[in-house]
Formats: structure tokens, sequence, C-alpha cells
């Protein structure tokens, strides 16, 4: 048993000194995304259009770093300023799957090729999912969305009663630019944090417990393996950040990229609470077409990459990883301390809610479970 703990331990730390930097690198653009793109304002964008504000909400939605929970309240703000139905499905779908941070760890443990073809296939479901439901279901209005102009570092004004250069002048870059990087190593890793470091242990768990054979037998590659990855990644709840260690741990055993794939794709974008929500939502029936068109797309963009990396001849198995390594040793291990350092207050409030009577449902450290518009709170604006 002991020996069992210390082989996954250090596969854990493997891959968490392989990824560290490019974590860092990720948390650093969320950061920035926060002070200076707001959701809220990019909302006036959704209102108008059947379809372009479909491809509008997909594209807006693939850098901004929020998990399945927090893209809830952040997509019903969406809509109640003014997104139509399309445009917020493919708002709740093309933001879970990826993020900036998610897109840097994809190129830190993974490859080239899947570290493209992740936001490309996040956005191709959203398109395909939002074009899909506004040609069933056409908007009977379109408004323009008001946009949330109020301050994004203090808000110390609303940005309605001041001139557009008076409200750029409150705070100097420096000031907006230091509150991102705080932003980024409190808020937006203290939700990262705990389901990222729970992906590394079960990635090790996979390296170390699960025969090669066993993977290859079942997850080789086809439609078969395909659905077996949805069959587990609909119900869980996962984040984007989070599922990557895993699917490179399942990449490592053998599993075909194309199914690795289909993971990454429905784990951080759908689960039981997140579907349940979607339904008072959108109701029953865009729901359902919403998780049909995800699924479709997920299943459509693996066989794809499988056959790609055939075309290209890439042996995803032998290059998984191997984009970190031009990354010094010494860079690896600094990053890797500076987010242990920086995981340490959130594994403490983790461990505080699990003794507390009410702890919180969606694992969030946020109020993303509660419905909250997302200009009540700062803590919606990130990605689990």
């Amino acid at each position: 048993m002991l020996f069992f703990l210390i082989n996954v331990l250090n596969e854990s730390w493997r891959m968490l000194l392989e990824a560290s930097v490019y974590i860092l690198f990720g948390l650093m653009v969320g950061g920035l995304l926060k002070v200076f793109l707001s959701p809220a304002y990019v909302a006036r964008h959704l209102g108008r259009g059947r379809y372009s504000s479909v491809f509008k909400a997909a594209f807006f939605g693939i850098p901004i770093p929020l998990c399945s929970c927090g893209v809830l309240p952040a997509a019903a703000s969406l809509k109640k300023q003014g997104a139509n139905n399309g445009a917020t499905t493919a708002f709740l779908i093309s933001t879970p799957e990826s993020g900036v941070d998610s897109i840097a760890i994809t190129y830190a443990l993974l490859d080239p090729l899947m570290t493209v073809m992740r936001p490309a296939a996040a956005f191709i479901s959203a398109v395909v999912a939002g074009v899909t439901e506004n040609f069933l279901n056409p908007p009977t209005r379109a408004t323009l969305a008001m946009a949330d102009l109020s301050c994004q570092v203090d808000g110390c004004c609303d940005g309605a009663d001041c001139s557009p250069e008076t409200h750029a002048n409150h705070h100097p870059l420096r000031e907006r630019i230091a509150h991102g990087l705080r932003y980024a190593a409190t808020d937006l890793w203290g939700d990262l944090a705990i389901w990222f470091m729970g992906g590394l242990l079960i990635g090790g768990v996979i390296t170390t417990l699960i025969p090669d054979q066993l993977m290859v037998a079942y997850l080789g590659g086809g439609p078969g393996a395909m659905l077996l990855m949805l069959g587990v990644g609909i119900p869980i709840y996962i984040c984007a950040t989070a599922s990557t260690p895993i699917a490179a741990a399942l990449i490592l055993k053998g599993v075909s990229p194309g199914a690795a794939l289909v993971f990454l794709l429905v784990g951080p974008a759908t689960n039981i609470a997140s579907l349940s929500t979607l339904t008072g939502m959108l109701g029953r029936k865009a729901t359902l077409r919403y998780l049909a068109m995800l699924s479709i797309c997920a299943v459509t963009c693996g066989l794809i990459l499988d056959r790609l990396y055939v075309l290209f001849d890439i042996t995803a198995r032998a290059t998984a990883g191997q984009a970190a390594e031009i990354i010094p040793y010494p860079a690896k291990l600094a990053g890797a301390l500076i987010l242990v350092i920086l995981s340490l207050p959130p594994l403490a409030r983790t461990l505080r809610s699990l003794t507390s009577r009410n702890p919180k449902s969606c694992g969030c450290n946020n109020n993303c479970a509660s419905g909250a518009p997302i200009e009540s709170t700062e803590k919606t604006r990130q990605d689990t």
C-alpha cells in the first residue's frame, strides 16, 4: 500500500512539474481578462442576430475562465440582459470547455495538435448547438443588452454618470494589472486549486493502477470508446483544468486522443446539477437539444482527431507531456512550489467547509450555485 501511494504521489508530482509554469501563465491571462473584459459587457453583443450572436457568444466564451458551475449565473445574466437562447447555449458550452488556463495546461501535458483541437472543438460544438437552438426555436424578439460599465477594479463608479475618459482614468494601468494578478492568485486559483490537485491525484492513480492493456482494449479508439467516454463525462463535475491531467494519464495508458477529447469536452460542460439548472433556464426541450448537439459534436470531433493523428503520423502516447520539456527544471520546480503555496488557503477553506453544516454543493468557493448575477459578485468570474 505504501509503495502504491508513493508511486501515485510521484506521478502526480511529475505532472504538476510539467504543468506549473503554463498554469501560472494561464492564471495571469485570466486575471487580466477579469480586469479588461467583463462578461456583462460582452452581453450587449449577444442580443441581436439569429446566428451572428451565436458566433460571438462561442468566440467570447473560449478564453473566459469559468467552470460549469460558475458559468450558469453568468449565462443567466446574459439571458436576462437580452441574449437569445442560441447565444446563451453557445456561451454555456464554449466557456467551461475551454479557457486560457486550460489551453496552457493542455500544451504542457499533451501536445500541440490537442492544444489546437480542444478550443476548436469547443467553438464548433458551441456554434452547432447554438445555431440548432435558434433554428428550431427562433428568438421572438432581440433586444440590445445594456453593457455593464461599472469599474472592474473596485466598483468605484457605475460608468454611467461619468464620461468614458474619466472612468478610464480612475485607476492607472499598473493598478489594474496588479488587481488582476491578485485576483488570479487568490479568487481564480482559489476555485481551481482543489479540483486541479484532485485531478492530479486521479491521474496518478490511473497511471499507477490501471494496466495499459485494459485501456487499449476498451478505449483504444472508435465510436465505442467515444460513447463510453460520454457516459463517464456527462454526469460528473470536473473543470477544464482538472480534466487535463486525467486525460494525459489516459492517453499515456493507451486511450485514443479522440476518446480523451470527448472527455475533455463533455466533462467540463455538463454535470447533473448544471443540467437540472439549464432545464429551468432554457426549458426541457432546449436542454435536451443542448445535450444532444454537444454529444454528437464531441464524438464527431473525437473521431476527426484520431484521423488527424493517423494522417500526420503522430503517436499521441509518445508526445504526451513533451511540450513542457522546453521549460528548464528550476523554472518547473519554482512554478510547482508557487502553486502548492497558493493552494494552501483553498485547501484550508475546503477542509473547514467539509466540517461545517452547510458545505457548498457545487465545489466552488463562490456563489455560483445560487444563480446570483455576475455583476453582484466578483467570484462568479472564475473557472474551476
